[in-house]
């Protein structure tokens, strides 16, 4: 079967599986607004919706699925292939959107949503692994930063539609774009036929002549002896010699004292990717909107500008986060980040009111009123927060893990790192309406200081891997070498530390003959 070798081609094919996520996050945030879906899962016998603690439940249903998917893709893409995985991941999604669409009630809807969130965390985990096995080290972040670009293509894109759907009557105004959500993943499952399966899984399989070719078609431009196919096998094949010299892998390896550091680094970055608030701000931004008092079609389109300032943005960080480097990109991001919460939070105390009981416009969760000038400074501090993210912390939190582990584990390090986003994505999902209808403004006080804590946290704790060869990054973990050190490393030399003592040739060093 032809296959495609084109390096950007393969990871616009592959990274379909970020839009998923995409794809269920705007689905329901411009649906939950909606008089048709507040009248159809109404649980007082009017139009108010379901309950707040309900809906939270209903969104946490996707993030709470996505931690079991995020679990099992480890041992997915380990035994069938990261290609494989992804496969499986489009075909749930199929059937959770199916189930969804249908919805009757709300157990059948979060039911759906469970079922969706499975693929999602399969799809989200092993689609980093997948391009960072694939791409050459200084075009790495770019092509795993796209996992982050799909999702903001896919927030927009179903924005929209579900947007334009609100315009119908009835229960079709949110059935349409529930179902038109299979269509990407039908796409995906199609497309990865005609990509190549990870060079590095299949040398670790010891299928090597089939290794030869993936590098060959997708490095050497049809050349098996171009020096970075050489280099590239070199390598894999120097990791694969190693990894045969220890023990079968499990989870328990990644909490061994020559793996924990890493371990951490890599949960925590998706821990505070979602303790920033970005995602949940995503999920709930009509409340937000209410509460500086917004309404209709205004409300949705103003909502509607941050998930377009959410694509616009990424572009940059996928152009240069190469060139800038991870540990400096997620530091000014964290910033940038506490700024615009902390100001919102400043904002609302100061110029806002408790809303009338019941909320703003019966939306218990929209708990406060903030009118005039301040109102217009929130939403633009909401811009401000959702650009900071878009070029910080979005595309860096998915092409970061992968970075961080050698072969034999990476596959279930990254499934591990990622489920710590979805279990945390879960709990933020479950929290927030009950938040927003108790402790009101304090949500952005709250989000401001887990961004403080994770600008200094990465300071002291991350290294940067910006340019290094994976096998490269393993060593300068092995070497001990202090994060603030670490700089990136350039093509032809290092600026600063490139993290080894191997001359930069990526030699794997034996963990056990090493100080760690």
């Amino acid at each position: 079967m032809y296959q495609i070798g084109n390096i950007y081609f393969i990871t616009a094919i592959a990274v379909i599986g970020g839009g998923l996520f995409g794809f269920d996050i705007s689905s329901m945030s411009a649906i939950i607004g909606t008089d048709q879906y507040n009248c159809y899962f109404a649980q007082d016998g009017t139009c108010g919706g379901p309950k707040s603690d309900v809906q939270g439940g209903i969104t946490a249903a996707m993030p709470g699925g996505s931690f079991l998917g995020a679990l099992l893709s480890g041992f997915l893409s380990d035994k069938l292939g990261r290609k494989r995985a992804i496969q499986i991941g489009a075909i749930i999604w199929v059937i959770g959107s199916i189930v969804v669409c249908a919805s009757q009630n709300i157990g059948m809807l979060v039911v759906g949503r469970v079922i969706n969130g499975l693929a999602v965390g399969i799809c989200s985990a092993q689609v980093p692994v997948y391009i960072s096995e694939l791409a050459p080290p200084s075009k790495r972040g770019r092509l795993v930063g796209c996992q982050q670009w799909a999702i903001t293509w896919g927030i927009m894109i179903m924005f929209y539609i579900s947007f334009g759907c609100s315009y119908l009557e009835g229960p079709i105004a949110f059935r349409i774009p529930w179902g038109m959500q299979t269509i990407p993943a039908i796409l995906l499952f199609i497309g990865l036929f005609f990509l190549p399966e990870s060079p590095r899984w299949l040398g670790r399989k010891d299928r090597w002549e089939e290794a030869h070719n993936v590098l060959t078609l997708v490095h050497g431009h049809g050349d098996p002896n171009a020096k970075l196919v050489q280099s590239e096998l070199r390598d894999i094949k120097q990791a694969c010699e190693f990894e045969r010299q220890n023990a079968d892998v499990s989870f328990m390896e990644l909490f061994k004292p020559n793996m924990i550091n890493r371990t951490h680094i890599g949960v925590f970055t998706q821990i505070w990717s979602q303790l920033s608030g970005m995602n949940v701000l995503m999920y709930y931004i009509t409340y937000v909107f209410l509460m500086a008092g917004l309404t209709g079609n205004v409300l949705l389109v103003s909502s509607s500008i941050q998930y377009v300032i959410n694509v616009v943005m990424t572009v940059p960080a996928l152009l240069y986060v190469d060139r800038w480097g991870r540990r400096w990109t997620l530091v000014i991001g964290g910033l940038l980040m506490q700024t615009w919460l902390y100001a919102n939070a400043g904002l609302m105390a100061d110029y806002g009111n408790p809303a009338p009981p019941g909320g703003v416009n019966g939306k218990a969760e929209a708990s406060w009123v903030i009118t005039g000038r301040p109102s217009k400074a929130v939403i633009a501090c909401t811009y401000l927060f959702v650009a900071s993210f878009a070029v910080t912390w979005g595309p860096v939190s998915w092409l970061y893990p992968p970075e961080l582990f050698p072969l034999r584990v990476r596959g279930k390090a990254v499934a591990l790192c990622t489920s710590a986003n979805w279990i945390f994505n879960f709990a933020l999902s479950y929290f927030v309406p009950p938040a927003f209808e108790n402790i009101q403004w304090r949500v952005y006080l709250l989000f401001g200081i887990f961004c403080t804590l994770m600008t200094v946290h990465v300071f002291f704790l991350f290294p940067e891997t910006a340019g290094k060869s994976l096998e490269e990054v393993e060593d300068m973990f092995l070497t001990k070498t202090q994060a603030w050190k670490t700089h990136v490393k350039r093509n032809g030399g290092t600026a600063g530390s490139s993290g080894g003592g191997n001359g930069g040739k990526g030699k794997v060093s034996d963990p056990e003959n090493s100080s760690n």
